[in-house]
Parts: structure tokens; sequence; C-alpha cells
């Protein structure tokens, strides 16, 4: 009994170490970007999402600020995680960098990179956002992620919760795909 549970420990840690290289890996851009190339790939990542869901649009003109997070890279097997870096805009100006971190194990297996962008609606939202020392999305605001049907039948009227993710632009093979969970928080950038 006890060389079973030996046998399972090492199994578990050998799918973490894998896990963990292949984050490494493949997010090598995901590290390495400027606040230069952050703000152009928001920029663009953006549009893309304007594109596949013409709603999004409707959205980003009653937010107070906008969070984007143009790549996200997730890897797992069995064990895994994800890591992006991202922008947050008020306006026309881009007024901070944040990090997207998750963690995460179970039947999952595969690696993909996928965006997201979160609508931040109101003041509680943004004033959450610049206190937090971390804000882990399913605590804190509500957020709503969006599909594109639900999207098109939102109005003004109806945009009552503090925030709303979109999902976009999703790459790979991974049997899950979810925000929540995720700790989004502040970086500095050069």
């Amino acid at each position: 009994m006890n060389n079973m549970n030996t046998r399972r420990n090492l199994v578990k840690i050998l799918l973490a170490t894998a896990a963990a290289f292949a984050i490494a890996g493949s997010g090598s851009q995901a590290f390495a970007a400027t606040a230069e190339d952050l703000q152009r790939d928001a920029a663009q990542a953006l549009q893309t999402l304007y594109k596949t869901h013409p709603g999004a649009e409707r959205f980003s003109r009653e937010a107070k600020a906008v969070l984007v997070f143009p790549k996200i890279i997730k890897a797992g097997l069995v064990f895994g995680g994800s890591y992006g870096e991202g922008v947050l805009t008020r306006g026309s100006r881009f007024d901070g960098y944040f990090n997207s971190v998750s963690a995460s194990w179970g039947w999952q297996a595969g690696a993909e990179t996928y965006g997201y962008v979160v609508f931040l609606m109101n003041d509680k939202a943004l004033k959450y956002l610049d206190e937090a020392k971390g804000w882990e999305v399913g605590v804190g605001p509500t957020v709503v992620v969006m599909s594109e049907g639900v999207a098109k039948n939102v109005s003004t009227l109806t945009l009552k919760d503090d925030a709303y993710a979109f999902i976009f632009d999703q790459q790979g093979l991974m049997a899950s795909l979810s925000i929540e969970g995720t700790k989004i928080t502040r970086i500095r950038k050069p």
C-alpha cells in the first residue's frame, strides 16, 4: 500500500513538472512584453474582439475602464496554469499594467492561447481593482462572462453588473476554458 502511494505521488510530481515546463516553454513571449508591446497588442486584441463579437462594442461605450489581456497561455496535464499580461485603459489613455494568473488541477490536458477583455462598468469595480492587492475573479465585484448570443440581447438598461468579460481568439486544444479563479494583479512595466 505504501509503495502504491509513493508511485502516485511521484506521478503527480512528474505531471506538475511537465505542466510547468509546458507553460514556461510556450509562454516566453508573454513574459517578455514591454509596455509598448502590451499597448499595441491590447489595441489589436480589442479590434479582434469587436470583429468576432460585435456586441462587445456596446460595452466599451458604457464602461468606465477596459482591462485587456491580449494573450493568455494555458497549459496542463492534470495540473495546469495560465499566465498573461494586459493593460487597463480609461478612455483613450493607458492606466496601468496587470498580469492574469491561474492554477488548476483535475481532468485537463493540452495547451492553448486566448485573450480576454473585462469591461469595468462602475466606480465600485474600478475602486476594487485600484485598491486590491490582487483581484481574484469570482471574489469581489460581480463579473459576468458573456457569449455573443447573450451580448446581442443586452441593452444599456440591462447593464447592471460590475464587470463583463469576453473570452476570444481561442487557439489550441484544452478541454476547459474559464476565468473563474484567475487572479489579476497590478505590475510595473518599463
